[in-house]
């Protein structure tokens, strides 16, 4: 019986093991970079439905889920769709396995770990709303997310949890502006295998995405915290949100344009992500 037990010992650290060397294997690879390909696109229709917002030419929301509907409605969109949606979860896979074993090129630390957890959830519910898009069971997200806030400020403590999470909203943003302009996303990347030219290229496409990307999670997490601030649900929101807020101010669609444009350029840049990113 002793033996026995010895031997069912190493089990767990064999299945370990095992997982440990599928998550650097070249099918984990290829799945990473479906993900950053899918990643890529979803941000180039987020920012062209906000430029044909800026310029009056689309009803849809620019967020995740009118670009979604943007695509849907194109010639072989629900193809597209359906990759699309693969893409999202072959993204989300990919980072909970950096979530269990460590993230490439920033170690074992818990932060980098549970910072790609969140992410993983955020790919996996992205890949739920485009299938629900491609079965036209999709709803008003924007409100959902509206009526979510309204039910976590109504519960005690509530508004101040929902004032944490704008404040951690807007901690990322800067942070992406910080990465974006001081080119640190660049570690990231494969630059051996990039010319010269390109490699200049894809560093300003990467300044200029990462940046806006950053500005825009910033003025959502803004949002977030006023909505807290003044227990007003309706004030909160995501993307869509902020892009419409900056349409709001002085020179608004000039400034929804140039936003609309910096998400389009950080979707390029992503695509380039997906080429030479380190996984």
């Amino acid at each position: 019986m002793v033996s026995l037990r010895l031997r069912s010992k190493p089990a767990a650290p064999r299945l370990r093991r095992k997982a440990r060397r599928a998550s650097d294997g070249q099918a984990m690879r290829t799945i990473a970079r479906a993900g950053l390909a899918a990643r890529g696109v979803i941000y180039l229709l987020i920012g062209w439905v906000a430029i044909l917002v800026a310029t009056g030419r689309s009803s849809h929301q620019p967020d995740q889920e009118g670009a979604l509907r943007l695509l849907a409605s194109t010639p072989y969109g629900l193809v597209s769709l359906a990759l699309l949606g693969v893409g999202f979860a072959c993204y989300a896979l990919w980072l909970v396995s950096q979530a269990a074993f460590g993230v490439t090129g920033q170690g074992d630390g818990a932060g980098p770990r549970l910072g790609a957890l969140g992410r993983a959830v955020v790919y996996a519910f992205l890949a739920y709303l485009t299938f629900k898009v491609i079965i036209g069971a999709g709803g008003n997200e924007a409100r959902r997310e509206q009526d979510l806030t309204a039910k976590v400020m109504h519960h005690p403590g509530g508004q101040w949890l929902v004032g944490a999470v704008g404040l951690a909203i807007v901690i990322v943003g800067v942070a992406l502006i910080v990465q974006g302009l001081r080119s640190r996303f660049m570690k990231n990347l494969a630059t051996g295998q990039m010319s010269v030219r390109t490699r200049k290229i894809v560093q300003w496409l990467g300044r200029i995405g990462v940046t806006s990307r950053g500005a825009v999670f910033a003025i959502a997490g803004a949002l977030v915290i006023d909505a807290a601030v003044t227990f007003n649900s309706a004030k909160s929101g995501g993307l869509d949100k902020a892009l419409l807020t900056l349409r709001q101010q002085p020179y608004g669609e000039f400034l929804l344009l140039i936003a609309a444009v910096g998400l389009a350029v950080f979707g390029v840049y992503g695509l380039a992500e997906a080429r030479w990113r380190k996984v």
